[in-house]
């Protein structure tokens, strides 16, 4: 088949995180004997080299000057919440301009299925283009999308009419779906849930290097490293990830100081002081256990502001912030992690975030919030935890039990791993949407054939 892939958001160069899911399916589908053309607005950063699977491009501009180019990638939006005023700025030359290459792309192509990642811009850029020429369209929500189409009559138009004209939408989460439903007219007949997933060859569990960058980040050899990875930004709940490690440290601190759980309760009956509450029931926490050290891989708005709050809440050394890492250095920083951790919230609804499938394709177990999307890869009790969403007491209970219990974090690790070989590569999830296509493509030549 021919593949018209439509987005804002592709790797752009060498480590570049930007759109990384979109490129890992492109991929995937090259690999299944697939054409795939990846129209997306053209970028200064661009600089790519050859892809060993031969995915095409068609890059346009949509601005008159190379500096006014600053929409996609990972830059239209204010912490994810809102458009950047530039964005509104910039938006009409990009939505003019980017429906007029589409059109004249698939004027000359020819593709079998347009697939737009986000329903807007990218949706409603590949809408007409598919109503024109009878080109089936797929649409798959990744997250805040959705959110920004509901913000003003205009948006919510465009986006009712890109899901009128599509004939399947995809997302990575419930909450995304039955929003585009509740807020956006979609039909619920249409969906199908499809995480995005990751390479298991590409992301594998090893110990090549994570001592080195242990030593390099000051981490003891025994000490617990809890992992977060994403983009400083609300919907990441990082703050919640920062307060529940905060509560960890002040609890271990002060039952090794009382000499242990046993000698602390009687010291604290004895002088009738109050037991905390979460020491009274028993909580591994009281045991003092291993140094925990959190790593936050990421940038974004938030960036200072969360670094101002792991000072304030005395996490000091044990906080490391560490910026963004490239793509090609990421694995070592996944292997390192005892735990990963991502403790998403709902501001605004999102969907799954990558960084959960890498890290279980390395083998580290997932403490996840039930937000996000996190559901369709955390399994509990098996591949990791699932705990309340915004909830740092709920948090930190789960990341003791496993920073107290080496042997349940490596079976959590190795059945993380082995959903990721049978679901949740980017191989099976490929072969899922293949499907879609073919039957979309088929019902397409039906319908000439019935109107011949």
């Amino acid at each position: 088949m021919k593949i018209g892939v439509i987005t804002h958001n592709y790797p752009r160069f060498r480590g570049d995180f930007s759109g990384r899911f979109v490129e890992s399916l492109s991929e995937a589908l090259v690999a299944l004997g697939h054409r795939v053309m990846v129209v997306a607005p053209w970028d200064p950063a661009y600089a790519r080299l050859p892809s060993d699977h031969r995915v095409e491009f068609e890059l346009y501009r949509y601005a008159p000057l190379a500096r006014w180019h600053r929409l996609g990638y990972a830059r239209s939006m204010q912490s994810d919440l809102r458009l950047r005023g530039m964005t509104y700025l910039l938006a009409p030359l990009l939505f003019s301009r980017g429906s007029r290459a589409v059109w004249q792309w698939a004027e000359r192509e020819r593709p079998d299925i347009l697939h737009a990642h986000w329903l807007l811009p990218n949706g409603y850029v590949a809408a007409r283009a598919a109503r024109h020429f009878g080109i089936p369209l797929v649409v798959s929500i990744p997250g805040s999308d959705a959110t920004v189409a509901g913000q003003n009559p205009l948006f919510r138009a465009m986006a009712r009419q890109t899901l009128r004209q599509a004939g399947l939408v995809t997302a990575n989460a419930t909450a995304l779906r039955d929003l585009a439903v509740a807020q956006l007219g979609a039909d619920p007949r249409k969906f199908d849930l499809i995480p995005y997933g990751v390479d298991p060859c590409a992301l594998t569990p090893s110990r090549t290097g994570t001592a080195e960058l242990r030593a390099q980040l000051g981490i003891p050899m025994d000490a617990v490293v809890l992992l977060a990875v994403g983009r400083m930004v609300p919907k990441k709940g990082f703050d919640v990830l920062l307060r529940a490690v905060a509560r960890l440290k002040e609890d271990r601190e002060w039952a090794r100081w009382h000499g242990g759980l046993g000698a602390a309760r009687g010291q604290a009956l004895v002088f009738g002081l109050r037991w905390p509450a979460q020491l009274r029931h028993g909580s591994s926490r009281a045991s003092g256990g291993p140094e925990l050290h959190v790593v936050l891989v990421g940038e974004g708005d938030l960036w200072r502001s969360w670094q101002a709050l792991g000072a304030q809440l005395g996490l000091g050394e044990r906080a490391h912030w560490v910026g963004q890492v490239p793509a090609d250095r990421i694995a070592a920083y996944y292997n390192l992690a005892d735990v990963f951790v991502m403790p998403a919230v709902t501001r605004p609804v999102t969907g799954l975030a990558v960084a959960v499938l890498d890290a279980m394709s390395c083998g580290v177990p997932v403490i996840a919030s039930r937000a996000d999307g996190n559901e369709l890869a955390v399994v509990h009790g098996v591949t990791g935890l699932l705990v309340s969403e915004g909830d740092d007491g709920d948090l930190a209970t789960a990341i003791a039990s496993l920073a107290d219990d080496p042997a349940r974090r490596r079976q959590m690790g190795l059945a993380g791993r082995r959903r990721v070989e049978t679901d949740l590569g980017w191989p099976q999830l490929a072969h899922r949407y293949v499907a879609h296509f073919e039957r979309l493509s088929q019902d397409a030549v039906n319908r000439a054939i019935n109107l011949g």
